[in-house]
């Protein structure tokens, strides 16, 4: 165990020993877990290597993108801001952005998209993947599709376009990105190093990713998991730095195992950042409570999400159901457990195919709860 590094307080050495082990049976490449409880770090640790290359250990200052784990983030920004509206997350999109309406979209509430339901999953039609690189082009285009589903009467995984809709709503509720928000009322006052949208100097901490070796299981191909995942207009043509410096709020937040953990602990704490209220209890009671529960069209399992963020009703994310998590893609994962005050993430760049519950977290997490 002496390439794991970082700090575990007295009692939660098993977590340390759990992470030693998938190490050792070559499941990583590099990764950091961090937890938080009660307001104190009890585990931050990290290991392997930041490339392929080996060049790089993976310490304190690595960061890495976390893809989905995001949605979790941009929703708490999104609860920070809602207030400003009358009937907050029942608002309709279109009071706030009129060009929504269009294509009998007209009724779809703010609640309603964040929780995945509106229909919005893709594009049928074709589009230029280099559009997924202009949020604001992206944005219009969404705005002037018609919906898979009538909107609210059925949910389904909005992957990608999930983040263009949530960014758009919040530009137009404040005249900000969310990732502004984010850096200046969130991160930049607690010191918290998670961003969405990432500068130039921020490059050489990127951890590199390995992509999985084959693909996700999506169960029986329908056409909503077609539109979401597999045409090939479905994501950016190419990556890299310029995907980097965008903002995507539902996929390329970027930052530290701890990072992460504070942020989600959020969800763990009323909507506080320590000592700091960023979301008002009402708010944090409509942002957190189940919107929708059921049958995903897009995911192949029982999905339960409150307004952006998922709802722990598989039990992936520790015993609690009233936990606040969220996976992204390859593997990492965060959580918020409002009964123990808990927070934890796990991020890596070794990604595997799953979309939720990748057993690497799973073990970390009954690791920690199991020291509790």
């Amino acid at each position: 165990m002496s390439d794991i590094r970082g700090h575990v307080a007295s009692g939660f050495e098993p977590v340390r020993e759990v992470f030693a082990e998938t190490f050792k049976a070559g499941e990583e490449l590099g990764a950091g877990f961090s937890a938080i409880l009660d307001g104190e770090v009890v585990v931050d640790i990290q290991g392997g290597k930041t490339s392929r290359a080996g060049d790089e250990d993976w310490d304190e200052t690595t960061i890495v993108p976390v893809y989905s784990t995001t949605k979790g983030v941009s929703a708490l920004v999104i609860a920070s801001v809602i207030g400003s509206l009358n009937e907050g997350y029942e608002t309709p999109v279109a009071e706030v952005w009129p060009e929504f309406a269009a294509a009998g979209k007209g009724d779809v509430t703010i609640g309603e998209l964040l929780s995945h339901q509106s229909g919005l999953v893709g594009f049928a039609q074709p589009i230029d993947p280099d559009l997924w690189l202009d949020p604001d082009g992206l944005a219009t285009a969404l705005a002037e599709v018609e919906p898979l589903w009538k909107p609210g009467t059925a949910h389904g995984y909005h992957p990608s376009t999930w983040g263009y809709l949530a960014g758009e709503i919040v530009k137009r509720i404040t005249g900000r990105t969310l990732g502004t928000i984010l850096k200046e009322d969130f991160c930049a006052p607690a010191g918290v190093d998670f961003q969405i949208g990432l500068p130039p100097e921020d490059d050489d901490r990127v951890a590199e990713i390995q992509r999985p070796r084959e693909m996700p299981k999506l169960g029986e191909i329908n056409e909503f998991r077609k539109v979401a995942f597999l045409t090939k207009w479905a994501s950016p043509s190419r990556t890299g730095s310029e995907w980097r410096r965008m903002e995507q709020p539902a996929a390329n937040g970027h930052g530290t195992a701890k990072a992460v953990a504070r942020l989600y602990g959020i969800y763990a704490n009323g909507g506080k950042l320590g000592d700091r209220r960023l979301i008002s209890e009402e708010s944090f009671r409509e942002l957190t409570r189940r919107r929708v529960i059921g049958d995903d069209l897009v995911l192949p399992f029982v999905t339960e999400f409150a307004a952006g963020v998922m709802r722990n009703n598989l039990g992936i994310y520790g015993p609690n159901p009233e936990t606040l998590a969220h996976s992204g893609w390859g593997g990492s994962l965060a959580l918020g457990d409002p009964d123990r005050r808990l927070s934890a993430a796990y991020v890596m760049n070794k990604q595997s195919s799953h979309l939720q519950g990748d057993p690497r977290a799973r073990r970390l997490v009954d690791a920690l709860y199991g020291c509790l």
